[in-house]
């Protein structure tokens, strides 16, 4: 019997080699060629292509997308309002984050209105069943089809038509045109385009479930990205209660956007409040705090942020922190020394923003060091304070977007003070709130020690 011919495959790009090396020749990417059964070219896809005409982009109808709301207000919110026919939905996160909890209790509610189907790769019928017994789920009539075979989904698929789908999980799907494995960068990436397609052609809306690796990214090569119209990822300690699910590509709405859980008996609870978790409640005003009022997509939220400073002692100082830049912080730490003549330069800087939040946005940069200052003086910053603002290298306090929105929604829970930059100071007054505007850094520290 002839031996099966094999190539390397890229997981980042999906691209392909002859031979294994350690560098792709596509995407030059390190290490991510694996080795993979080759695949016969076959014309799969040729009665599939259909014939396009050229059109004047101003004559081309164009209208909203009609959602489909799934009932959850979180998830409606990171989807950008709900599903849309047609669309492909991918949903990645750790293992026992809560992706097939939120799904089915999701599709539970759908199944009332219109027509569903839920594909377990991973579970039997019976184990989907007990899991909604333990969600209490009303009884509704929602079909599950436990299989991983992709013609068979497609078959149950075009014989439902079913509105809304969800294939648990991609990873575990295989098509018997492709002789690897399932999970094998080829079936995963041959599935998904197939899925797709027929998403399209149908109006079926789809949502699938991604593996993660220990990076934290979705399993399979990075094209998988790109085929599908929504990413969403589900972030968070499992030993946590709290969820966050964030769209990082969305093209039928704003990405950044973030849904927050609470993990419970009855499964994941979308929380209306999502500030008071990122909120430390202290009896009276402690060294090395400050609130920074953060823009998570269309949301503001309030979240703390919490600097301990100690004197080092070893020879090179430890520069830590936890949901924010390492190397934004080290750069923070150069200005504070050159525009406000505050040295760091032996003393262990750690920085953490509570509550398991990552924040990417500069935004945070007048908290942290405010918060740092606060601990090196032992002096706590006056209660009822927020702040935000973008610190640059010439120490200018540079001004952020969406300003106003984020004063509103500290004066909602009760701040009465803010410092913010000169630009975003608000044109009308903001009921119970003063604000303070800063152009310098140096300003500013001299406002919050008093």
């Amino acid at each position: 019997m002839a031996k099966a011919k094999t190539v390397y495959t890229c997981t980042e790009c999906g691209g392909s080699s002859p031979k294994w090396q350690g560098q792709c020749p596509a995407c030059n990417a390190w290490n991510t060629l694996v080795e993979t059964i080759a695949e016969t070219a076959k014309p799969r896809f040729a009665a599939l292509a259909a014939t396009s005409q050229v059109q004047l982009l101003h004559e081309v109808e164009a209208s909203e997308e009609s959602r489909i709301a799934t009932g959850i207000g979180e998830l409606d919110r990171v989807l950008g309002g709900g599903l849309v026919p047609g669309g492909v939905t991918l949903i990645g996160g750790d293992p026992g984050i809560g992706k097939s909890t939120l799904l089915l209790q999701a599709l539970a509610g759908l199944a009332e209105r219109m027509g569903t189907l839920y594909v377990s790769g991973e579970e039997s019928a019976r184990q989907v069943a007990l899991r909604a017994r333990r969600l209490a789920l009303p009884e509704t009539r929602l079909p599950v089809l436990p299989e991983i075979r992709l013609e068979a989904i497609l078959a149950q698929l075009a014989a439902t038509s079913p509105e809304v789908a969800v294939v648990d999980s991609i990873q575990t799907v295989y098509s018997e045109a492709l002789t690897s494995a399932p999970g094998s960068v080829a079936q995963v990436r041959e599935c998904a385009a197939q899925l797709t397609r027929h998403a399209k052609q149908s109006g079926t809306a789809v949502i699938l479930v991604g593996h993660v690796t220990k990076e934290g990214a979705i399993a399979g090569p990075r094209v998988l990205e790109h085929i599908v119209d929504t990413v969403l990822y589900f972030e968070g300690d499992t030993g946590s209660s709290y969820r966050l699910v964030r769209a990082f590509k969305n093209r039928f709405g704003a990405v950044n956007e973030i849904g927050v859980f609470a993990m419970t008996e009855k499964g994941l609870k979308g929380v209306s409040n999502p500030s008071a978790i990122f909120l430390s409640r202290h009896g009276e005003p402690v060294p090395g705090s400050c609130v920074l009022v953060t823009q998570e997509g269309t949301r503001p939220l309030l979240v703390e942020i919490q600097a301990l400073v100690d004197t080092s002692h070893a020879p090179n100082p430890r520069r830590l922190s936890v949901g924010l830049e390492q190397n934004r912080l080290a750069m923070l730490l150069a200005v504070l020394h050159r525009h406000a003549g505050i040295a760091c330069f032996d003393q262990d800087v750690f920085v953490n923003a509570v509550g398991g939040v990552k924040i990417s946005e500069p935004a945070a940069d007048l908290a942290v060091l405010a918060a740092i200052v606060s601990s090196l003086r032992s002096q706590p910053l006056p209660d009822k304070l927020v702040m935000f603002g973008e610190v640059g290298l010439a120490g200018e306090i540079r001004p952020v977007q969406r300003g106003q929105e984020r004063l509103k929604e500290a004066a909602k829970l009760g701040f009465t003070q803010a410092i913010v930059p000169a630009a975003n100071q608000p044109k009308q007054k903001i009921a119970g709130m003063t604000v303070h505007a800063v152009q310098r850094l140096d300003d500013a520290i001299s406002l919050f020690r008093g």
